[in-house]
């Protein structure tokens, strides 16, 4: 774990702890108000995480009861998961985007249908029959920890957050995640930028029934969206704070430009795959084997939003005369 960091007068980031994940923390932004503080993401809702992000505040200079409000990048429970138990402790309001706040309730308490139509994805995608209940419910342990909490606010995209001292532009970036925002700070030149950007992995992009029609797509559009503001740094959820917006920016777009290609070259081997078979088949940053479950499922809702993206370029069609429905390239 990377240690509090002070960025600048009245900022910090505090790094809390995300249990049996490489990621291994996420980095709450805690900022300096008159009266208290307000933070950027709350991190994952288990004990130890509240330990981490109680100290952390700490060192900053405040108790979790200064805490005045909660802007929240997207729903995920890195990101959302103890934004509820912060606002019971201090009264602070939690900001979010409608998007996301629309999916709460199917994604955290009511999710049965989530379920069934995530295996319904699946088995399209030519999951083996085998595979389905474990893919399919592959996240539900996270409900244990998952309090229902909802916004009460809306972020709005290019909305002025109403923080004294601040001026931080709410920055709607889909992709990741629906409702996904960063937060532009205009006289700091600062890009809070949650998962959008990120110094050295790929946020994952994923086809899923809470996605928007073309994730991939939405996620281009938003790193061209960010990449026209005058940032001098950039200060992500993980990982660690970068400069350079925008050669990161061009490295991601040829990270999933190759991407693309490669998922056409074993359509050009092997026409009529699945979305499973072509899942099987890309290159991954380690072996199949040692892939969790939920992971798997994300790989495949990747190569989905992936294959999505080059139908709508028209360079893929897909049959769905066939069960499950099979890709070939457009030129074959």
């Amino acid at each position: 774990m990377p240690p509090v960091e002070q960025l600048g007068p009245g900022l910090w980031s505090v790094p809390v702890p995300i249990p049996n994940n490489p990621l291994r923390y996420v980095l709450v932004y805690v900022l300096e108000l008159p009266d208290g503080a307000a933070i950027v993401d709350a991190g994952w809702p288990t004990d130890d995480a509240w330990d981490a992000l109680s100290r952390g505040l700490g060192e900053c200079g405040f108790a979790v009861g200064d805490v005045r409000a909660v802007l929240v990048t997207h729903m995920h429970p890195d990101h959302f998961g103890l934004a509820g138990r912060v606002r019971d402790a201090s009264g602070a309001w939690i900001g979010m985007h409608p998007a996301d706040s629309a999916l709460l309730e199917r994604r955290y308490d009511s999710v049965d249908n989530l379920v069934e139509t995530q295996r319904a994805m699946l088995a399209a995608s030519g999951v083996p029959a085998d595979e389905l209940p474990q893919l399919s419910e592959a996240s539900l342990g996270i409900r244990e920890f998952m309090a229902s909490t909802r916004p009460d606010r809306a972020l709005e995209d290019g909305a002025v957050v109403d923080l004294p001292d601040w001026s931080l532009r709410v920055v709607w970036t889909p992709g990741h995640s629906p409702g996904h925002v960063c937060f532009y700070e205009t006289e700091r030149r600062l890009l809070l930028s949650g998962d959008h950007v990120l110094p050295r992995i790929t946020p994952n992009i994923s086809a899923h029934p809470q996605q928007r029609d073309n994730p991939l797509a939405d996620f281009f559009d938003s790193l061209q969206k960010v990449v026209r503001l005058d940032v001098d740094e950039v200060l992500p959820e993980h990982e660690y704070r970068f400069r350079g917006l925008a050669a990161r920016v061009e490295q991601l777009v040829a990270h999933h430009a190759q991407r693309l290609v490669e998922i056409e070259t074993i359509l050009r081997d092997d026409p009529g795959s699945t979305t499973w078979e072509i899942t099987l088949r890309l290159t991954w940053s380690r072996p199949w084997q040692e892939i969790p479950k939920y992971m798997r499922r994300a790989a495949n809702g990747e190569t989905r939003a992936h294959l999505l993206l080059l139908q709508l370029q028209e360079r893929v069609i897909l049959d769905v005369g066939d069960d499950p429905p099979r890709w070939y390239r457009a030129s074959d």
